[in-house]
């Protein structure tokens, strides 16, 4: 048994927290607060908020902020967030790499071009590589598409090459300069002033460009997001870093913020559940940061690169070998009927090489069973659980969305209207999750000691503090478990008890 000693556990909870698209999850942020505080009321301690900003409908739906610093009126108003803020814990993201394109500031430099004030806050590849740049240097940079970093465009009239790490319409700021401090500090101050305690720094470890590496987790990237953390905390905001890499950056990232993303977790849930194996998984639970917040999925794919070896560093093993990586991706793809397959990759003509675009209850089968098992998984290992709100309400893969639109991830962006949400609330399996939830929101067992173990197929996940117990008995070769409470009660609960015996593999609409 990996047994904590008995001396203060580091892994303290702050509450399951709901992630949300304003427009996909009731419409309004006044439609969002009624549903926190009716259908899912004590349910969620906090609420991350997807980009509400001005645009939030633009190319990559609000990370491509026009105007960062104000609320799109289409969805309420910075009263609405301090309103939210009141009695809710709010995640909001600063997008620190990049604006958008149609921003007013980049709007000037490309009527002006030098000539321009805002010019020296964009990135164009002389900023970098002033003197040129070597056909090394420009191979070694790392991007999450197999292209240059560069969209060439007219500046005041002259071409020039505009650093867009993700896509076209995604201007990269150079964080060296004073007015992209200022710009940015605006943005803190904006959210803090609305009630914002979680500043999300939506891809920031693309962050700091130097020429000579890889761009990507650079020292300089490690210093600025200090710098961006103490602005944070002198303003009462914690910082939450999303990074998307090796478990080595993971770990090291975690050093240098209050909360990392655990993006490892869910390829190794599915890898257990898929195989039987726990192992990876269990060997993970002794390895990860402490400050870390959990998901199954988000706005973006399943992350493979999480698991995998260091394509920077072929040395360094990934927590999953190559066969099991195969394996992982084309059983999800199995399970999803090749939905998934169809909108990931260059077979959707984006970003998403390194990601598995799908829903979590889809990558599973839609069998409810071994999605309850998943979830019961994250609640039950340490550090604050996210619930994306297409898991959350059980839901398929929106063919029809990317078909309308041809980005792959909006296959897991599904519009839900407030009457729709309404439906898939009463699903066992979304009932189900809301009871285990509620667990991990109340028991006082999980601000105690943390304790796991893995063998033959199962994985036993425990909390205890003084006379009370929690204890998840994973059984992923078989697909089910079994929660034994302890303590003034004692209460045994299985997947059937919360499911019941109707096997609820198809959502509706699927």
């Amino acid at each position: 048994m990996t047994q904590a000693d008995g001396t203060a556990s580091p892994f303290r909870s702050s509450g399951p927290q709901l992630i949300a698209y304003v427009d996909r999850f009731g419409g309004s942020l006044k439609d969002l607060a009624q549903l926190m505080r009716t259908r899912l009321a004590g349910v969620f301690a906090g609420l991350p908020i997807l980009p509400f900003y001005i645009a939030f409908d633009g190319a990559d739906a609000g990370f491509d902020p026009v105007d960062h610093t104000q609320v799109d009126a289409r969805l309420g108003s910075w009263d609405d967030v301090r309103s939210l803020s009141a009695d809710t814990t709010i995640v909001a993201d600063l997008i620190a790499n990049h604006m958008s394109v149609a921003s007013p500031q980049f709007d000037s430099v490309q009527a002006l071009g030098e000539g321009s004030p805002w010019f020296p806050m964009f990135l164009t590849m002389r900023s970098i590589f002033p003197d040129g740049a070597k056909e090394e240097d420009l191979a070694r940079i790392y991007r999450p598409r197999p292209a240059l970093p560069f969209t060439l465009m007219r500046l005041g009239g002259a071409p020039r090459l505009v650093w867009t790490t993700f896509t076209p319409s995604q201007v990269d700021l150079d964080i060296r300069e004073p007015l992209t401090w200022s710009y940015l500090t605006s943005v803190v101050d904006r959210l803090t002033a609305a009630g914002v305690s979680i500043i999300r720094l939506d891809a920031i470890g693309y962050a700091a460009k130097v020429a000579g590496t890889n761009c990507f987790m650079t020292p300089e990237t490690l210093e600025f997001i200090g710098r961006l953390g103490e602005y944070c905390h002198h303003q009462g905001a914690r910082t939450l870093l999303e990074v998307h890499g090796h478990v080595t950056q993971q770990i090291e990232s975690a050093q240098h913020a209050d909360l990392v993303y655990d993006f490892a977790l869910p390829p190794l849930v599915l890898h257990a559940i898929f195989t039987g194996d726990p192992e990876p998984l269990d060997h993970w639970l002794t390895e990860r940061p402490h400050n870390v917040v959990t998901v199954l999925d988000t706005h973006d794919g399943i992350g493979i690169i999480d698991v995998a070896a260091n394509e920077l560093e072929p040395s360094k093993p990934g927590l999953l070998d190559d066969a099991q990586i195969a394996n992982l991706v084309e059983t999800i793809h199995s399970n999803a009927g090749g939905t998934s397959r169809r909108a990931t990759g260059t077979a959707a003509a984006n970003l998403d090489l390194y990601q598995v675009n799908c829903t979590f209850f889809d990558a599973l089968g839609r069998d409810g069973r071994r999605y309850l098992l998943a979830r019961a998984i994250q609640l039950f290992v340490p550090g604050i659980p996210q619930v994306y709100y297409v898991g959350l309400l059980a839901g398929a893969n929106d063919m029809a969305l990317f078909e309308r639109t041809g980005v792959g991830r909006d296959v897991n962006r599904h519009c839900y209207s407030v009457d729709e949400v309404e439906r898939q609330l009463l699903l066992p399996v979304v009932s189900a999750q809301i009871e285990l939830i509620r667990l991990r929101a109340t028991h006082p067992a999980f601000e105690g000691v943390f304790g796991h173990d893995a063998h033959e197929g199962r994985i036993v996940l425990r909390w205890h503090q003084g006379e009370e117990e929690v204890l998840l008995d994973a059984d992923v070769l078989r697909g089910d478990f079994t929660i034994r409470i302890s303590g003034q009660e004692s209460v045994v609960l299985t997947s059937n008890d919360l499911l019941g015996e109707n096997d609820q593999r198809l959502a509706p609409g699927a």
